[in-house]
């Protein structure tokens, strides 16, 4: 399995890696088509596609700081679940012995509840900070999630630092 990173919209794979994160999320967890396009060129962005040899799997979008990577997106092509891809992919990222933070939504059903253990098994740790996540598009509200980290619950210097690049540095490209 391997991360490669996009760096432009008019790469031929951008148009169907945006059909998996239109397919993938919510319209109020997604950026704009042109607020996704104008960040590709942002150098602590990384649009990964994964792949499996030649196959496309699906997309860990994340931010990577000198001390943590911000996972914003990430998900695997439907008809390529309960195949491991999830779990390899997070490993990659771990091999880079940062923290990993990401968020979920709030173990309330059988999805969430089952992604919420996903994670676990992964190595991430849910984290007790309340936490709302700014809205992506202009007259929503944020929302609450669920902060989850790797290899171990966040300090709370290490959140404050992730919440306050996560408000002034991400969500100001939005």
């Amino acid at each position: 399995m391997r991360f490669e990173c996009l760096r432009g919209a008019q790469d031929a794979r951008y148009r169907e890696a945006c059909a998996l994160y239109q397919d993938s999320f919510p319209y109020h967890e997604q950026r704009e088509a042109p607020a996704q396009a104008a960040i590709l060129h942002e150098p602590a962005y990384q649009y990964n596609l994964i792949y499996d040899n030649a196959q496309f799997v699906g997309l860990m979008l994340c931010w990577e700081t000198a001390r943590f990577i911000y996972v914003e997106h990430f998900c695997i092509l439907p008809s390529m679940r309960n195949r491991q891809y999830g779990r390899k992919a997070l490993e990659l990222l771990q091999k880079k012995e940062k923290a990993v933070i990401l968020e979920i939504d709030p173990p309330a059903d059988g999805v969430s509840i089952r992604r919420k253990a996903f994670y676990e098994r992964a190595g991430f740790t849910a984290n007790g900070f309340v936490h709302v996540h700014p809205p992506y598009h202009a007259g929503h509200d944020g929302h609450k999630l669920v902060v989850m980290s790797w290899p171990s619950a966040l300090s709370e210097a290490l959140y404050t630092e992730f919440a306050a690049y996560l408000q002034h540095v991400i969500m100001e490209k939005v």
